[in-house]
């Protein structure tokens, strides 16, 4: 792949097969960053798991201590009062069968689903609009809840949702450039341990292969995750 001349001159000089403590890598994340916007920063993690066994799959939820820096739209798919509790805890949408075909119509300016057990069945047809986004709300994810205004807080304040892809990798946002160093150490610091502490039980070999963090256009800087 070629990369442009400013992706080259930002990456000079900088050893990218080194593993670096996460403090020394996040402040080569920022010397190497180079977009005019302020870039996410993420976290990539490659698992030894096989992802085609359902006891090895890593999928949770985690709370950052200082947020993502992005706005999240949250919509919830709910009937009676929860309808009122999403949209006073900030919800762009609320609703049932109108929001399904909504949705069903092709719209999707929101990134988080949140639905109550009693219409899973009908949220059920959104199956393949929502779930070949990852978008599906799920029990395991914390999506699927009847705490509608406690859920939806806690995902606008920084709770994130991690699952790994097929090829048995991790992918999350761990804040933006403009955060403090210490903000995107701790939230760096925050879904590692958690991720530590998910271990599919029946995993035999190494769980941890490589962590890696980056913006969103700059070169992965290797993490030492043993320190």
């Amino acid at each position: 792949m070629r990369r442009s001349r400013l992706y080259r001159e930002k990456v000079e000089g900088v050893d990218l097969d080194q593993q670096y403590s996460i403090k020394d890598a996040v402040q080569l994340v920022r010397k190497t960053a180079y977009a005019k916007f302020d870039e996410t920063i993420e976290a990539h993690f490659n698992l030894g798991i096989d992802p085609k066994y359902a006891e090895q799959q890593v999928r949770g939820t985690v709370a950052l201590p200082h947020g993502t820096g992005k706005m999240l739209r949250v919509i919830v798919i709910a009937e009676g009062d929860a309808i009122k509790e999403a949209k006073e805890a900030g919800a762009i949408e609320a609703g049932c069968d109108e929001l399904i075909e909504k949705i069903k119509g092709g719209w999707f300016e929101f990134d988080l689903v949140i639905a109550t057990p009693s219409v899973m069945p009908k949220v059920g047809k959104l199956g393949k609009d929502l779930g070949t986004k990852g978008l599906m709300p799920s029990p395991k994810s914390g999506t699927v809840t009847d705490n509608i205004k406690k859920t939806v807080l806690e995902f606008m304040s920084g709770k994130i949702e991690y699952r790994n892809d097929k090829e048995g990798n991790l992918h999350v946002s761990i804040g933006k450039l403009s955060f403090s160093d210490e903000q995107i150490e701790s939230n760096f610091k925050c879904v590692h341990e958690t991720i530590q502490k998910v271990k599919p039980a029946s995993l035999k070999g190494v769980y941890m292969k490589t962590t890696v963090i980056c913006s969103s256009m700059g070169p992965g800087i290797k993490v030492n995750h043993h320190e």
